[in-house]
């Protein structure tokens, strides 16, 4: 067996002992497990630690370095929490997600998704975004969301399985353009995790003050098919209880006959609901990924920004 199997296998082995063990604790204690998992991550080890607090100095240039500093040990214990939280979705079923969430803006869902056209539901690596979809389903609608397969075949297998379970079936990004319009058409709902770095195939949008690459793909789907658009993010309510608060935001698909510019602006709107999500929990974000990798010059970002607010 090569060295990678091996690890592939321990890293299985732990991914079930850390489910077993989540599970077998009340949720006040698999939150407080998660969240002292998150604080050693964050202090001593500090893995990723200096991306974050660059990030965050990015994204809130007149902050002080004193609320720097606690947001970023606020992100590693969020980050941590809901690790269990999701870890602890294997062991929950429909009632019981119902129970802890709620969600603004369903009425309004359900009159988009009866249109007949599919809905696509936009969010980023904020809140909990497995709870999100798993809610969705939770209240009888079947969602497919776009994923990213984990090296770990094994673990990425045992997470197919919770979703499938929950009612979440998934597409993979690499079938997305024969998948996502077919499951659209259908009049299903897909969700999509839109907010890393995009590369040079991107849309550059505004985001917290800066130009950051965007996937154009939920925004062509939308303008292509007709699809209604939602804006959503899942916020972790503070407090004892375990709760959720969904938000939904129908936005407005303007098509003017210029693709790219409308795919402009539509990413442009998108990227700006989340952040201002992000602004209203600022350590639930994801802070953990570079969002500004592909960057451009300052004089084609000045141009980017200036276009999009017209």
């Amino acid at each position: 067996m090569t060295r990678s199997a091996w690890v592939h296998r321990a890293e299985y082995g732990l991914v079930l002992l850390l489910e077993a063990l989540v599970n077998s604790l009340p949720r006040g204690s698999a939150d407080g497990l998660g969240q002292r998992a998150g604080t050693l991550v964050h202090a001593p080890l500090g893995l990723r630690r200096d991306t974050v607090m660059s990030n965050l100095r990015a994204a809130f240039p007149d902050a002080s370095e004193a609320w720097v500093q606690r947001t970023t040990r606020a992100a590693y214990q969020h980050l941590g929490r809901e690790a269990a939280a999701t870890l602890r979705l294997a062991g929950l079923d429909a009632a019981a997600i119902r129970a802890c969430t709620r969600l603004a803006g369903w009425d309004q869902f359900e009159a988009g998704l009866a249109e007949g056209r599919g809905a696509l539901l936009v969010t980023g690596h904020f809140g909990n975004w497995e709870m999100a979809a798993a809610s969705v389903a939770a209240r009888g609608i079947p969602i497919e969301a776009l994923v990213k397969r984990q090296t770990n075949r094994r673990v990425d297998a045992r997470f197919e399985s919770t979703r499938g379970r929950l009612g979440v079936q998934t597409i993979d990004l690499d079938q997305a353009p024969r998948r996502v319009p077919r499951a659209l058409r259908a009049g299903r709902v897909i969700g999509v995790v839109a907010d890393q770095d995009a590369g040079e195939g991107g849309v550059l949008v505004p985001f917290f003050g800066r130009t950051a690459s965007a996937h154009r793909g939920p925004a062509l789907f939308a303008l292509r098919l007709g699809t209604p658009v939602f804006a959503s993010a899942m916020y972790r309510l503070p407090g004892p209880e375990l709760a959720y608060k969904g938000t939904m935001e129908r936005i407005q698909v303007e098509r003017t006959g210029d693709l790219e510019a409308d795919v402009r602006r539509l990413t442009a709107e998108l990227a700006a609901r989340l952040e201002a999500a992000i602004r209203t929990a600022p350590e639930q974000y994801f802070w953990f990924h570079r969002r500004w990798k592909s960057s451009p010059s300052e004089e084609l970002a000045l141009a980017v920004t200036s276009t999009t607010s017209l």
